[in-house]
């Protein structure tokens, strides 16, 4: 069985001394490096992570580890269970299908009101993460690509403008972060080319169009995942 590698703890793109200042908790700070390692594909499904060494390689005690993973958890990018201790979650072929399925409603739902609210202001900033996107997947800079696809999403959700809405969608995200990861790198330029269609249906003000591109947009790489054979057809919910 894999487990954690005693790596000091390598910066991403997501996280910068912006992002988490000085004065966090160490627990939030140890949660953050261990959710974007999972997320970004460095910590991948099933394997271990073990406190002792996590602690050694973030340089901390074994309390905040613990409290990270317990967080992460609860987020459901970790499962803890007493005989394996806490590894990153590795959801079912049937697991991964339904929040694929909600995920992509979700979705759909939330660009239908972006198109319909078309806010001058988060439309440029969908643009500007569009190009930086783009570039980036053109160049092969794939270390950037997850921060930039999260804040793709993230401006989406606001641009939608619905709070409630924008919550359910933040949590399912991360919970489909572990079926989406292991497909970054060989689907990155497919990948910003949907956004790139989404986002022109959205300023059109296309209601239809947009919901359906969205909706489109989670399933195929929902299929593509499935293809690729990244499930785990012995675990069960």
């Amino acid at each position: 069985m894999e487990t954690t590698s005693a790596l000091k703890p390598r910066n991403t793109a997501r996280r910068s001394a912006a992002a988490i200042s000085a004065a966090s908790p160490l627990r939030d700070v140890v949660t953050e490096e261990i959710r974007q390692a999972i997320l970004s594909g460095r910590y991948k499904p099933g394997q271990r992570l073990i406190e002792d060494r996590l602690a050694e390689a973030f340089d901390v005690s074994r309390n905040p580890v613990r409290e990270a993973l317990r967080s992460l958890a609860a987020e459901g990018l970790v499962a803890l269970t007493a005989r394996r201790g806490a590894a990153v979650a590795a959801p079912s072929a049937v697991d991964a299908r339904e929040m694929i399925e909600v995920r992509a409603t979700l979705e759909a739902l939330n660009a239908r009101h972006a198109a319909r609210r078309c806010d001058p202001q988060l439309i440029a900033l969908l643009s500007e993460v569009l190009r930086q996107g783009t570039a980036a997947a053109a160049s092969g800079a794939l270390d950037a690509l997850p921060d930039l696809n999260a804040r793709f999403h993230d401006a989406l959700a606001a641009a939608g403008s619905n709070r409630v809405l924008g919550d359910l969608m933040r949590s399912l995200r991360l919970r489909t972060g572990t079926v989406f990861a292991p497909l970054g790198a060989w689907r990155s330029q497919e990948t910003w080319e949907e956004h790139a269609a989404i986002l022109k249906a959205v300023i059109a003000g296309d209601e239809e169009l947009s919901a359906l591109l969205a909706e489109r947009h989670v399933m195929k790489a929902g299929d593509d995942f499935m293809r690729a054979g990244g499930i785990h057809p012995n675990r069960h919910s």
